[in-house]
Order: structure tokens, then C-alpha cells, then sequence
């Protein structure tokens, strides 16, 4: 017997837990958006007038923030839009892939820093170390308050968390443009600049390659980050009522939605309403220890057996085995 939650209760679960959550995470997005936009353009004159690449580099940032965060705001829309016949999950994964854009940004924007910082190695240019701190410090403001709005309303979602990446590295990019102008202005260290702008590359690289790396994990149905897979068949197979547990799987369907799979073997002879009465008890004990309530389960009153209909590594049990039946 297959106990699984249907497609309507799962857009109505979904419904009721997303749609005021989402528009929160929306609202973060535009104000983020609308700042970062306006400021961009700032950064990108006060770069050109005082000559400085670190600003430039924060700038060209900035401007892959503007691009992640319209990318952000894309995918929660289709996050946001009701489930069909044809999508019974919704658009829950078009979040995982604006992150995966947003890593993908993040990286590109910092090999162009690192091409120019080291041209400017060989020859740093003439900067203005007050013009810069100034126009770093309104940066670092506007990206501090962006990324705090986010965070607000991020959740668990890897599309807002790709967005707050893309403040917090920016914010660091001001640091070190205030810290590069202090020491052209006490030492004239023309220097600082590039390095500066390097050493900020580098940790724009470290943080969009950690984001890339989550979203594949994602889109390749890894288990989700948290949760132990021996942990959650044990905690199924303690139960008394519970003989084994095999061929379980453990998946997201987005960041923020995990879902199961499992064949379970039940103790002694029971009813078809034993049966359910055992399914109910082991999905409401992943929702409530897990914050697993996407599973599907095959109930058995023995285990599978090798070459009854299943695939020749024995990854998938045989169809047939008791009876099956969709509840919500």
C-alpha cells in the first residue's frame, strides 16, 4: 500500500504557508533592487571621476547585484505561482536555479576584477583616496541595509540566500575600498587598490562557488544539508509497529521543501486500516522531528524480494506488492 500526499493537498499546504511568506521575500527583493540600482550608477561616476578600480570593481559588483536580484525577483514570482495538473509541486525549483545564476554572476564579476586588478599591478593609476572613502561608506550603508532587509524574510530559500550573498560580498567590497583609501591618503599607496580589489575577488569566488555547489546538490536530488539519512530510517524503524525500512530516499524539491520516499515493512499480520493507521504515524513523525511533509511511503508486510518484477541492482522495489492507494 502507497500512502502519499496528493498534488491538491499539496498546493494547499503550500498555499497556506508560502503565499504571505513569499510576498515578504518579494517586497525585500524591489526595495533591495530599487537601492542597489540607484546606487550602482553613483559608484560607477565616483570610480570614473576619482580613478579608482576598487570602486569600479565594487561597482561592477553592484551591478551583478542589480542583475541577482532581478534574477532573485524572477524566480520567486514563479515560486509564487499555484501548483496545476502538469506542475503538482508548483515552480518551487525555479529558486534553485536563480541561485545557480547567482553563483554563476558572482564568479564572472570577480575574474573580471581579478584581469583588471592585475594589469593595474604593473602600473596603479592615480587615485583619490577621500573621493573613494566617501563613495565606499555610502555603498557600504546602502549594502548593510539591503542585506539586513533580506535576511528578514530569506527563510530557508537558496534564492534569497544567493541574494544576500550578493549584499554581504558587496559590502565587503566597500570595506576594503574604505580601507584602500585610507592608505592612499596616509601613504599614497597606490598599491592597495588592486590588492584590495584582489583580495575581494577571491572571497566573492569562495562564496559563489559555495552557493554553486548547494544548488547542484539540489538539482541533482542530494539529501538535503541537515538532515542524516541513517538518522531518519532509524527513527522510522524504532517504532514498534515498524519490522525494516528499505530504499529510502531523501531529496529537495526546493531549498526549503525536503521530500521521502521509503518502502516500510510492518510488524505481524495488519488490516488495510492498520496499515494507514502506521503510515499516518510515520509521515506525522517526519513532519515533526524532520520537517519532512512531502512523503511517500510503501507499506509491505514482508520484504522485497530480488527479481519479482524490480530492476537487476535491486535499486527499486517490484510493483505489485500489497495494495496501493493515493490518500491526502
Amino acid at each position: 500500500m502507497t500512502l502519499q500526499s496528493s498534488p491538491a493537498a499539496h498546493a494547499a499546504t503550500r498555499e497556506e504557508r508560502h503565499v504571505p511568506h513569499g510576498t515578504a521575500q518579494r517586497r525585500a527583493l524591489w526595495i533591495a533592487l530599487v537601492a542597489n540600482g540607484v546606487f550602482m550608477v553613483a559608484e560607477i561616476a565616483g570610480g570614473i571621476v576619482f580613478s579608482s578600480l576598487a570602486l569600479l570593481a565594487d561597482a561592477a559588483h553592484m551591478g551583478t547585484d542589480v542583475a541577482g536580484l532581478a534574477i532573485a525577483l524572477g524566480a520567486q514570482w514563479l515560486v509564487d505561482r499555484p501548483a496545476s495538473v502538469r506542475h503538482s509541486y508548483g515552480f518551487r525549483r525555479a529558486e534553485v536555479l536563480g541561485a545557480l545564476l547567482n553563483g554563476l554572476l558572482l564568479i564572472g564579476a570577480a575574474g573580471w576584477v581579478l584581469l583588471e586588478a592585475a594589469r593595474r599591478l604593473g602600473d596603479p593609476a592615480e587615485v583619490a583616496g577621500g573621493g573613494v572613502i566617501v563613495v565606499a561608506a555610502l555603498g557600504l550603508l546602502v549594502n548593510l541595509v539591503s542585506a539586513a532587509v533580506i535576511a528578514r524574510a530569506a527563510g530557508r530559500s537558496l534564492n534569497l540566500r544567493g541574494a544576500w550573498l550578493h549584499m554581504m560580498a558587496d559590502a565587503a567590497g566597500s570595506v576594503g575600498a574604505i580601507a584602500a583609501g585610507v592608505a592612499i591618503v596616509l601613504w599614497n599607496a597606490r598599491w592597495a587598490d588592486p590588492v584590495v580589489s584582489v583580495a575581494i575577488s577571491v572571497l566573492v569566488v569562495w562564496a559563489g562557488w559555495k552557493l554553486l555547489s548547494e544548488t547542484v546538490t539540489v538539482l541533482l536530488e542530494g539529501a538535503p544539508r541537515g538532515l542524516d539519512v541513517g538518522g531518519v530510517e532509524g527513527a522510522i524503524e524504532n517504532l514498534s509497529d515498524v519490522d525494516d525500512v528499505h530504499h529510502l530516499h531523501l531529496w529537495n524539491i526546493s531549498s526549503d521543501m525536503p521530500a521521502l520516499s521509503a518502502h516500510v515493512v510492518l510488524a505481524g499480520e495488519v488490516s488495510l486500516h492498520e496499515a494507514q493507521v502506521s503510515g499516518d504515524r510515520i509521515k506525522a513523525l517526519l513532519a515533526e522531528r524532520f520537517g519532512i511533509e512531502h512523503a511517500t511511503l510503501e507499506l509491505e508486510c514482508h520484504a522485497c524480494e530480488p527479481g519479482a518484477g524490480s530492476d537487476p541492482e535491486g535499486q527499486h522495489d517490484a510493483p505489485g506488492h500489497g495494495l496501493r492507494s493515493g490518500i491526502s
